[in-house]
């Protein structure tokens, strides 16, 4: 993989809560960890049967601004210029996101961190990743997760299952591996924007990604 000069790093809200309900303290300083040293070289939510999709979108969109501050906050603790720029306006709590915004602090040296979705229901975060990342004009996303790559299966379930390099996102999707949704990487292939799916957990898997080794699954 080449070394990229702008990413777009997605986190889910998972990696900040340590298996609870609630942002953790120990699982953020662990993220800021990995992200500080390549810059120097949540809340659960979901539809049931009493809270439709449309609201329940919407306190998804909410519990992103809380992690997204949590992040921000905890960048700037250990010294880094750090912004949140919502899409869902969230007054007086982080700024309202725009195109023009983002640039002007990305250019400034500020690690901006997005929250409140695309601020539309139906959306996945995914499809959110994607768009920022064309506005914001990434080379890629990397997407963190806890497997080391995209598999042929389920390693954990396929003992015979195989780890993929390198994929096209036709072949990505002609073989139906989800790696994101498909309007987020429709979205990716229009902008040739290369998706690098990699085992953030692992620490100093983000430094070797951004140093162009080749650790996990790029999709281009």
């Amino acid at each position: 993989m080449n070394k990229s000069k702008r990413v777009l790093l997605k986190l889910s809200g998972e990696t900040l809560t340590s298996g609870t309900n609630c942002v953790d303290v120990n699982s953020v300083q662990t993220v800021i960890d990995e992200i500080k040293p390549v810059l120097d070289k949540n809340i659960r939510r979901g539809a049931n049967k009493n809270i439709d999709r449309v609201p329940a979108d919407k306190m998804g969109m909410l519990a992103t601004a809380i992690n997204a501050i949590a992040i921000s906050e905890t960048f700037k603790a250990n010294g880094i210029r750090s912004i949140v720029l919502s899409a869902y306006a969230v007054t007086g709590f982080c700024e309202t996101f725009s195109q023009e915004k983002a640039d002007k602090y990305l250019n400034d040296g500020y690690v901006v961190v997005f929250a409140g979705g695309t601020s539309n229901p139906f959306f996945t975060t995914d499809t959110t990743a994607a768009l920022r990342a064309c506005e914001i004009k990434a080379d890629i996303i990397l997407k963190a997760t806890q497997v080391d790559g995209v598999y042929t299966a389920d390693p954990k379930k396929d003992k015979n299952a195989t780890k993929y390099d390198k994929l096209s996102y036709q072949e990505a999707i002609e073989k139906n591996l989800k790696i994101m949704d498909l309007s987020a990487f429709l979205l990716c292939k229009d902008n040739n924007i290369a998706i690098y799916v990699f085992d953030f957990h692992k620490k100093g898997n983000l430094a070797k990604v951004l140093d162009g080794q080749n650790i996990g699954t790029i999709v281009c």
